[in-house]
């Protein structure tokens, strides 16, 4: 494992593009609340060749080999309140880490991806809306919408030529499938190219949608 240096410091897990790739891709995964990098790491094997696989670990720790990029509480009526203040540095930070890493392997931000589950899709999200220069495309799974970034959001032509993959379980009950629904329709309106999925099963990655993924990645760097 190695470690780089940013506002909350983030260790990462990396595997290298394939031996002799002229123009290797970056793709930084970002795990869920309570997992750590070693989760989503597990996809690597399945990842294109011609990619960089970066997995970070959120800078928040709740337990051992448990971390989040926010904490947050749900109250009664499902209203999800988050600590504002923790999105913020996780997402400074990502930005900071994504930049160095993209440095440091000669890998521009048109051959970058963003991608995340559940919270760590959450980032991924909010940081193509915010910052969409660090990227080509996210890949976003299970995830949903983050109305705390909503004014910090670039104009809409910031997203021109950016690629946006959604995907969600049909029977997800810890972030309901109207989550998704939101995502396709907010950024569905907005001039970036969407690929939206739905799949059956709860709050997982299956081996369809794995699939279904991978190939839209590779489909990326053919164009």
């Amino acid at each position: 494992m190695t470690s780089i240096t940013a506002p909350a410091q983030l260790s990462l897990l990396h595997r290298p593009a394939a031996q002799g790739t002229a123009q290797p891709w970056l793709l930084v995964l970002m795990h869920g609340v309570g997992s750590n990098e070693q989760d989503l790491f597990g996809l690597a094997q399945y990842v294109p060749p011609q990619f960089h696989v970066i997995s970070l670990r959120a800078p928040f720790t709740l337990g051992p080999g448990s971390y989040a990029w926010f904490q947050f509480s749900v109250e009664a009526n499902g209203t999800r309140r988050i600590q504002v203040q923790q999105e913020a540095a996780s997402r400074a930070a990502v930005a900071q880490a994504v930049t160095a890493l993209a440095q440091r392997l000669g890998v521009p931000p048109e051959r970058t991806v963003l991608g995340g589950f559940s919270q760590g899709g959450i980032m991924a999200l909010s940081l193509l809306r915010t910052q969409p220069a660090l990227m080509h495309a996210a890949l976003v799974m299970h995830s949903r919408l983050l109305p705390e970034v909503d004014g910090l959001a670039a104009p809409a032509a910031a997203l021109q030529g950016k690629q946006l993959w959604v995907s969600h379980g049909t029977q997800d009950q810890v972030i309901p499938l109207s989550n998704a629904h939101a995502i396709r329709d907010h950024m569905g309106a907005l001039p970036l190219t969407l690929r939206y999925a739905e799949f059956p099963g709860g709050h997982e990655i299956r081996p369809a949608e794995l699939q279904a993924a991978m190939a839209w990645l590779g489909e990326l760097t053919a164009h």
